[in-house]
């Protein structure tokens, strides 16, 4: 029996066991559009491709499996750009698929051609252009091979109009992808693993350091088993947020340039590194040559090229993180280091008003409080998108979550935009989790149509949007280093309220701490998505903050007199 090239690309995907796809339909995927009638894949139409692609990243992080965006020719495919970009940097598995013109026309300027190969070529772990229908059964296999295995990431397949069209005589191949040259399964060498044993056994001040890898792996039972039989304390990562637990007594919080001042000081202090899944992004490091320089250091890290890319470490060993701590368990003996954390516990003392479970109230809203009491009356267990800013750096700080993959913010790219779009995505992966999208005023404005995709799906999330009339973030650093010059970062936003309203939605504005806990609870039982536009204070900023390009512990920290907030 013949089938169309089409045909054969839905089939694929449910051989793929994909559930959803986040697309918009246009000229050249017309022909894949007519056979969706036909498939129980479900497909969200977006408001906007980049929408497209931060649902499917948003999907693929809280699912575990690949996520699937879709778009047309031309501008339809140049809009899933930042999108997979944003997944190349945070290692997110996500297929985009886009159409492209008929194969004799491809090079001739065509209406709505585009070389989305070329573009995309530099932001994703493979691509492809695909002018046969027979190839499109094997490239699809290969495509999400590719991007769930090894370090995960982003793969384009770009499908001509004729290839969609043509009918030809198809059978599935079951058969395992076979791919010369890629071999993404890779084990340290025993020798590495028993000097790396040797360093932990005898290390005074070891820290770890915990990286998006150890989501990506499923290594947390075997992190908590290694950080509490070695007594070691753990720094997170913003993408290693929820690998650990966020109220363990051995959890520091989050490291690096908006993480707190002993954290900072502790990696600086260490005599042993171990970094878990992590790539010494320069937010978490500082400047280079100042970063734990009195550490041995040892490197997990399943991609090759990130072993000592930007810190030179000690022993590097190279493989999955689960599968090597599994293999390194077994040798290492039980330790304590009560004085090292006592000494840790001296540096934090009172400073952190994150242990405090009532921040005060000085009559002004902070977003502080606005996170802190949402960590609250969720009891910490709602799945929270956050968006690009000051909103992601706060909501980093004061809530805290002891479950996994509950968090989820853009951060190698860092994409202004991301939060709502995501969360969507979050919720079609986990329809049954409580799921809170945080945003600046900024960051919402760039994606807030696809309100609409929440309206014409029906499904729940809740949207907290920190507005405090400004970029910032980008306020904040004019602040503190352009004399307060703030060139182009008021921002005049639309009524919030209104805005979801004409959505068919539910908007909430809340002015005042004590309205806080009130809205919360308004939007966790109000059927629908709700909005709720929290109006904070307007040139408050992130404490601590470490300078670009200063070491990690030479903090900016709070202004005495201390402003209610955060320290």
């Amino acid at each position: 029996m013949k089938v169309t090239g089409a045909e054969i690309f839905w089939r694929c995907l449910e051989y793929e066991k994909v559930k959803v796809v986040f697309g918009y339909p246009g000229g050249t995927t017309l022909p894949i559009y007519d056979a969706l009638v036909e498939s129980p894949v479900h497909h969200v139409l977006t408001r906007h491709e980049q929408g497209a692609a931060h649902m499917a990243d948003g999907y693929a992080r809280a699912s575990g499996e690949v996520g699937v965006a879709m778009a047309t020719s031309g501008p339809g495919a140049t809009n899933l750009i930042t999108g997979i970009a944003n997944a190349l940097m945070d290692s997110v598995p996500i297929v985009c698929i886009t159409g492209q013109v008929a194969s004799p026309f491809i090079g001739y300027d065509a209406f709505q051609e585009t070389d989305v190969t070329g573009i995309t070529l530099p932001i994703t772990k493979h691509n492809y252009l695909v002018t046969d229908p027979y190839q499109i059964a094997p490239t699809i296999k290969e495509a999400f091979f590719i991007a769930r295995s090894g370090r995960p990431g982003p793969v384009l397949i770009d499908i001509t109009k004729d290839a969609q069209q043509a009918e030809i005589d198809w059978e599935y191949d079951s058969s395992p992808v076979q791919l010369t040259g890629y071999r993404p399964d890779l084990s340290p060498m025993p020798a590495d693993l028993k000097a790396a044993v040797d360093l932990i056994q005898n290390a005074q001040r070891p820290v770890i350091l915990a990286g998006h890898g150890i989501l990506i792996s499923g290594a947390m039972e075997e992190v908590l088993e290694f950080a509490e039989r070695t007594q070691t304390p753990v720094a997170s990562t913003l993408l290693g947020l929820s690998a650990f637990p966020g109220t363990h007594p051995l959890s520091l919080g989050m490291m690096g340039m908006h993480g707190e001042a002993w954290v900072n000081q502790t990696i600086q202090e260490a005599d042993l590194l171990l970094a878990f899944g992590m790539r010494f992004d320069d937010r978490v490091t500082g400047k280079l040559s100042h970063f734990a320089p009195k550490a041995h250091k040892i490197h997990i890290e399943i991609d090759p090229s990130e072993i000592n890319k930007n810190i030179p470490v000690d022993i590097a060993l190279v493989g999955d993180l689960k599968e090597t701590l599994q293999k390194i368990l077994p040798s290492v003996k039980p330790v304590t280091h009560d004085d090292w954390l006592n000494t840790i516990q001296e540096w934090k003392g009172d400073s952190s008003v994150r242990d405090i479970q009532n921040l005060p109230d000085s009559g002004h809203l902070y977003a502080a409080h606005v996170v802190n009491d949402l960590w609250r009356a969720t009891n910490g267990e709602a799945l929270i998108v956050s968006d690009v800013g000051q909103n992601q750096m706060w909501t980093a700080q004061y809530y805290r979550h002891d479950k996994p993959y509950t968090v989820i913010t853009s951060g190698g790219l860092g994409t202004m935009g991301f939060g709502l779009p995501a969360a969507i995505g979050a919720k079609f992966a986990r329809p049954d989790m409580e799921v809170w999208a945080i945003a600046g005023d900024g960051g919402f404005q760039m994606t807030q149509a696809e309100l609409s995709t929440l309206a014409q799906e029906g499904i729940k999330i809740n949207v907290a949007i920190l507005n405090n009339g400004y970029l910032g973030m980008v306020r904040q650093w004019q602040e503190f280093f352009y004399d307060k010059r703030y060139s182009a970062t008021p921002m005049k936003s639309p009524d919030f309220v209104k805005i979801a309203e004409a959505h068919g939605l539910t908007g909430l504005r809340v002015t005042r701490r004590d309205e806080v806990m009130d809205a919360i609870h308004t939007a966790q039982n109000t059927p629908g998505t709700v909005v709720i536009d929290f109006r904070v204070e307007k040139e408050d900023s992130v404490y601590p903050m470490v300078p670009s390009g200063a070491a990690i512990d030479k903090m900016i920290r709070r202004p005495v007199p201390q402003s209610v907030g955060n320290k």
